[in-house]
């Protein structure tokens, strides 16, 4: 929607024309029944269409840093990362490439025998997601913000919950009740994340309640993460320069054990750790 020609100059999103990827590896830090023990294959894409000011992956969401690689290299990989036991194929923050990432999928879909998770920070034209209808098994989207100011300040993106809101329920209509194997590792459903950030409790408190009263029962997973971590002391948001407390991010999970939305999984406080995120040294590539 804004409407560059990528192959003169790049968009909002900091990307080219064509796929930049950052990695493209078995992960093992997702929910465990996306990761299980065996890893989820994850190709991390390079840019974002969001800029939130403390994205853990910024070395690649701000800057166009990665390697290009065609839809038949991409197609490639995803046979690769199967043929390495990954539970599924999971395509971190995809949206701005997905010209070329659909040929790929439609060049293996008669090998692929695992499903295709889709993760990314929730800001998703209702378009988009109708689009990925026969292709997207899992859909693994952030929510992270109630409230226009904060997304306004932190993510500069003030229609971020009227969009991500409209996005999520598509998602959970086209999956329908989630679906787990004999392992415990999902085959189909919707996990909503949602980072708790410092000092935002009562924004995290908010959009629980929204999600317990506007989204469908039972028919998705919610997964509270504690992890966020400061990368670097921001002088223009001083809030953000802590880490969450146990007494906030409790809050925030009492507040959906409450509401009933039993479905999801929690973090220990001692989840906020730089290591959580990956190097980005085009492994797999």
């Amino acid at each position: 929607m804004c409407r560059a020609d990528r192959t003169t100059a790049s968009g909002y999103c900091k990307a080219p024309a064509g796929i930049l990827a950052a990695r493209a590896a078995l992960h093992f830090w997702e929910e465990p029944c996306i990761s299980g023990p065996q890893g989820s294959g994850a190709i991390f894409f390079s840019g974002c269409t969001l800029r939130c000011c403390f994205c853990q992956n910024y070395k690649i969401s701000r800057a166009p840093q990665g390697k290009s690689i065609s839809s038949e290299r991409l197609a490639e990989i995803f046979l690769e990362l199967q043929e390495q036991g990954a539970h599924n194929i999971n395509l971190v923050t995809a949206t701005h490439y997905l010209p070329w990432i659909l040929p790929a999928l439609d060049m293996v879909k008669k090998q692929l025998h695992i499903p295709v998770v889709y993760n990314c920070g929730g800001y998703e034209r209702l378009e988009t997601i109708q689009a990925l209808r026969s292709y997207v098994d899992i859909w693994l989207p952030d929510l992270k913000y109630f409230s226009s100011n904060l997304s306004r300040r932190y993510s500069q993106a003030p229609d971020y919950f009227d969009r991500a809101s409209v996005a999520i329920r598509q998602m959970i209509l086209q999956t329908g009740t989630p679906v787990f194997d004999a392992q415990g590792i999902m085959q189909k459903g919707v996990i909503i994340r949602h980072l708790v950030l410092p000092g935002q409790k009562k924004d995290s408190i908010q959009l629980i309640k929204w999600m317990a009263e506007e989204l469908p029962k039972k028919q998705f997973y919610i997964s509270l993460l504690s992890q966020y971590t400061p990368y670097e002391k921001n002088p223009d948001f001083p809030e953000l320069n802590r880490r969450i407390t146990s007494y906030e991010y409790q809050k925030v999970v009492d507040t959906a054990l409450e509401s009933g939305l039993e479905q999801g999984f929690m973090q220990k406080r001692t989840s906020a750790k730089e290591e959580y995120t990956p190097s980005f040294a085009y492994q797999g590539l």
